[in-house]
């Protein structure tokens, strides 16, 4: 086991719990990789040896938690940059099956570097043989910048010959599927408290996986107590291929098949049915909504306020950073607040919505929220601190500052206490050592032969 990190003290910052009162002038205390502490004023007891930082000028608030990413997309940024999704999959399919761990390695270094985020979840799904252990790429990749991690073992069985979107050359035997799941899930998953590495079992969408390798996927992963992650709803498309291939739209398709529960979160959800949403809330479920990749794919804007008024379980992703092109998740908060406005109003989603969203939000979606997700004693020391001086400086309230414009300097980041980001420098994988291993990705992917 890893040395315990030096006690941390943070004061004179504008404190944020989420889940409590706002603290103008506070402090947080870290001892042990837990938070000991959060108050007003300075801090009553200071831990011997701790390390004081002076958060003047600066927000704290629960490190961020992406709820969907695909981190390999990294290396194949730009592609059909006009296309729905379904135009943008075609064209994408062929190059992701070029990939090798080398690819995935490069990709989730960057892709997690600097982004705020203290946990992060991925969905990989496509895995071209011979071509090395891709998901223990990423995992080795999230272990190297420090964060927390929860790798979805995605998958396909469905190809052009079966009624599916993807090239047959990219999908799997639905056995061989899920004994790989199941080797991922023994040789990886970690359920204990704090644990920086939890698996979940992720088929890919409805257009791209059978109702075999979603039902026995569900009893897999149920067996093992682990989560389930998939798409659905994303677009107009997948609603016709839904109608036409299962006779229903994709959340009834989902519920037949044994798929709605606490133990689920879905990818965005954008065209949703009033009995939609009432079924996501009785149930547990989660979403993790993507605004910006909805936007640049012209999916369309999913029913955010609705979900939340209705009391089911939303967190923040960024998808693949090949359909949000580098946006980081921090800037997803800001794109949440206006396309919900755009669609419902200016009271659809306000600032403090928004950050709940990429925190406790999250971490509900993942399961985490006794653990993560708000400022709190007991917590796992997961902090952001972001510097709010500068232009930022103009706007009297913090959080709004933080939400409404461009995302703040990240000051500092402690994932479990430990030091992931200090002075707005990444202390784990330097910077330029991670947008360089980004970019080597991109180029090895784009200039490989092809499979």
């Amino acid at each position: 086991m890893p040395e315990s990190p030096r006690p941390v003290v943070v004061e004179n910052a504008y404190v944020v719990p989420v889940a409590g009162k706002e603290i103008p002038s506070g402090h947080v205390v870290v001892e042990d990789g837990l938070i000991t502490a959060v108050g007003p004023g300075p801090a009553p007891a200071v831990p011997e040896g701790a390390e004081r930082v002076d958060g003047s000028g600066c927000l704290a608030t629960p490190g961020l938690v992406n709820t969907h990413h695909h981190l390999y997309q990294w290396a194949s940024q730009g592609v059909t940059a006009d296309g729905t999704l379904f135009e943008w999959l075609v064209a994408s399919y062929r190059l992701w099956a070029r990939m090798d761990a080398e690819v995935v390695a490069g990709a989730a270094t960057a892709g997690l570097a600097l982004s705020g985020c203290t946990t992060s979840s991925d969905h990989h799904y496509i895995f071209p043989k011979g071509r090395g252990d891709l998901f223990e790429a990423e995992i080795e990749a999230a272990r190297r910048v420090g964060l927390r991690f929860h790798p979805c073992r995605g998958s396909m069985d469905r190809g052009a010959s079966r009624g599916g979107l993807p090239p047959d050359e990219v999908v799997e035997d639905v056995d061989e599927i899920l004994q790989a799941t199941d080797d991922a899930i023994r040789k990886f998953h970690d359920p204990s408290f704090g644990s920086m590495l939890r698996v979940a079992v992720a088929p890919c969408s409805p257009f791209s996986v059978s109702g075999e390798l979603m039902t026995r996927s569900a009893d897999l992963a149920r067996s093992h107590g682990v989560r389930l992650h998939t798409h659905v709803a994303e677009t107009a498309d997948e609603d016709e291929h839904c109608r036409e291939q299962f006779g229903v739209l994709p959340v009834e398709y989902l519920d037949r098949l044994g798929w709605l529960g606490p133990d689920v979160w879905l990818a965005h959800c954008v065209h949703l049915t009033d009995k939609d949403v009432r079924r996501l809330a009785e149930t547990g479920t989660g979403t993790a909504h993507c605004p910006s990749s909805n936007g640049r794919l012209g999916a369309g804007i999913a029913r955010v306020s609705d979900l939340l008024a209705a009391g089911a379980p939303v967190g923040l992703g960024v998808d693949g950073a090949a359909s949000s092109e580098m946006t980081p998740l921090a800037g997803e908060i800001r794109m949440a607040v206006l396309t919900q406005r755009a669609r419902y109003g200016p009271r659809a989603l306000t600032a403090r919505q928004a950050l709940e969203m990429a925190t406790l939000g999250g971490a509900r979606c993942l399961g985490r929220e006794a653990e993560t997700g708000s400022l709190e004693p007991g917590k796992l020391a997961d902090v952001a601190l972001w510097r709010l001086g500068g232009f930022h400086a103009a706007i009297d309230d913090p959080v709004v500052a933080f939400a409404y414009g461009a995302t703040p300097p990240l000051e500092r980041l402690l994932v479990g206490g430990r030091t992931v980001v200090d002075g707005g420098e990444l202390r784990t994988v330097p910077a330029d050592q991670a947008a360089r291993a980004g970019a080597d990705a991109h180029r090895r992917l784009t200039t490989m032969d092809h499979v």
